[in-house]
C-alpha cells in the first residue's frame, strides 16, 4: 500500500493528539479502571477522527478506507489498550451497520451525534452463551405494534457504564434459522426496563468500563431497526470486517511497542558485564520478531486495498487476524522474558502490553474460527467435502 501525503499528515495528526490528550493519563485512567469517554470523544471529534470514512453528509470526512486503517494503527500506539479499544467501538465497531444500512432518520438521530463526539455508543452482540458463535444469541425483540419489545441481556459490553446507545442483535424471528431470524436494532440505554451491570474486573484493557447490559420489556420504536428485519446476521457479518480491519491493526502497533521498547530495554541492561542485547539469542529473536510484524502488516494492507475495491477480503482479514491474534500471544511474552524480574512488576510497560494483547486472539471473533473461516475458503473443511 502506498500512503500519501494525505496518510502522513492524518498520521502524524493522531500521534500529536494521542502524546497529548492520551498518554499523559493513562496510568491515571487505567488505575480508575474507566476514562472520561464524553470528554474525550469530543475532543477526537473536534479534531475529525471519528468519521474518518463515513459520508460527509452526517458529519464525516468521506475517506476511503485506508485514512481509518491509519488511524486504528496510530491509535495502537495510546500506552493501554483499554482506550484504543473503545476509540475501535465508536468507530469501527457500532456505526459501520448504521452508516451503511440504516435510515436517514436513524443516521440523524445516532449516527451524527457520534460522529460528533456528541454521543457515546456500543456494540451488543456477545452473551454469556454466545460468543464467538453470534448465531446462538438468546435476546429477543417482539414487535408489538410499532415497538418492538426486547428482552435478554448481552455480556463483555465495552464502554458500556457510559454509553448513550447500543446498536443490538437480537433475534426477531421465530423459525428455526438463525442466520435469517436476526436484526439490528438501536436501542437508547436510558430507555425504561434497561439495565447496566457493574464493571467487570479484566485481565487487561482496565480503561475501557466493560459491563453486562440486561433488557427487561424494553420499548423502542420500530423505527430503531437498521436496514431490514431479518438481515441483522449478515449486517453484523459485514460490520466485523471494519471491526476487525480495527482490531488488528491498532493490536499490532501495540505489540510492536513490546519489540521496541524491549530493544531499548537491553541496550540499557547489562549482564556478565555487556548488555543484554549482545546477546544472539536475543538480537536474533527482536530481528525475527521485527520481521513478524512487518509481514503481518503487508497482509493487512492487502486486505485493506482489496476491501477498497469492493472485493470479498473475508479469508485475507481471517487470516490476518489470526496472525495478529497469534503473535499477542507469542511476541510480548517473549519480550518480557528478557526484562527478567522488571517483566513481572505489574505496573511496567512490558506487562501491560502483555495483558492487554491476550485479548486479540479472543475478541471479535477467536483464532479458531479465524481458522474455520480459512479452512472453509480454501475447501478443506469438512462441510465442503461433503
Amino acid at each position: 500500500m502506498l500512503f500519501t501525503q494525505e496518510h502522513n499528515m492524518l498520521r502524524e495528526s493522531v500521534a500529536k493528539f494521542v502524546e497529548r490528550e492520551i498518554n499523559p493519563h493513562v496510568d491515571e485512567w487505567e488505575e480508575a479502571g474507566i476514562f472520561p469517554a464524553h470528554d474525550l470523544f469530543k475532543k477526537m471529534a473536534d479534531a475529525g477522527f471519528l468519521g474518518i470514512n463515513k459520508e460527509e453528509k452526517w458529519g464525516g470526512l468521506g475517506l476511503d478506507y485506508s485514512y481509518a486503517l491509519v488511524f486504528a494503527e496510530e491509535v495502537g500506539r495510546i500506552k493501554c489498550s483499554g482506550i484504543s479499544t473503545a476509540i475501535g467501538v465508536q468507530t469501527d465497531m457500532c456505526t459501520p451497520a448504521l452508516a451503511n444500512y440504516g435510515s436517514d432518520e436513524l443516521k440523524r438521530n445516532f449516527l451524527a451525534p457520534a460522529i460528533a463526539g456528541d454521543s457515546v455508543g456500543c456494540i451488543g452482540v456477545s452473551e454469556e452463551g454466545a460468543g464467538s458463535d453470534v448465531a446462538s444469541i438468546k435476546t429477543n425483540a417482539r414487535r408489538v405494534g410499532d415497538e418492538y419489545v426486547i428482552n435478554g441481556s448481552k455480556m463483555w459490553i465495552t464502554t458500556s457504564t457510559q454509553a448513550d446507545w447500543v446498536c443490538l442483535l437480537c433475534n426477531t424471528g421465530t423459525e428455526n434459522a438463525p442466520h435469517k431470524n436476526k436484526s439490528l436494532i438501536i436501542v437508547p440505554l436510558d430507555a425504561k426496563g434497561v439495565t447496566r451491570g457493574k464493571r467487570l474486573k479484566k485481565l487487561g484493557a482496565h480503561s475501557s468500563d466493560t459491563a453486562p447490559l440486561f433488557f427487561d420489556d424494553v420499548r423502542v420504536p420500530v423505527s430503531h431497526l437498521i436496514g431490514e428485519e431479518g438481515q441483522g446476521f449478515i449486517y453484523q457479518m459485514k460490520q466485523f470486517q471494519e471491526e476487525r480491519f480495527f482490531a488488528m491493526s491498532k493490536y499490532l502497533s501495540q505489540i510492536h511497542d513490546a519489540i521496541k521498547v524491549t530493544v531499548e530495554y537491553t541496550k540499557q541492561r547489562k549482564a556478565f558485564g555487556k548488555p543484554l542485547i549482545a546477546n544472539q539469542e536475543i538480537y536474533f529473536k527482536l530481528a525475527e520478531m521485527e520481521t513478524e510484524i512487518q509481514a503481518t502488516r503487508a497482509l493487512i494492507y492487502q486486505a485493506c486495498e482489496r476491501y477498497i475495491l469492493g472485493e470479498d477480503v473475508d479469508m485475507l482479514t481471517s487470516m490476518a487476524k489470526f496472525k495478529v491474534g497469534a503473535l499477542g500471544q507469542t511476541i510480548p511474552s517473549a519480550c518480557l522474558q528478557y526484562w527478567g524480574g522488571q517483566g513481572f512488576m505489574w505496573d511496567n510497560v512490558i506487562s501491560r502490553i502483555f495483558r492487554d494483547t491476550r485479548l486479540c486472539s479472543i475478541g471479535g471473533g477467536a483464532n479458531e474460527v479465524m481458522l474455520e473461516i480459512i479452512s472453509k475458503r480454501m475447501g478443506i473443511h469438512p462441510s465442503s467435502l461433503k
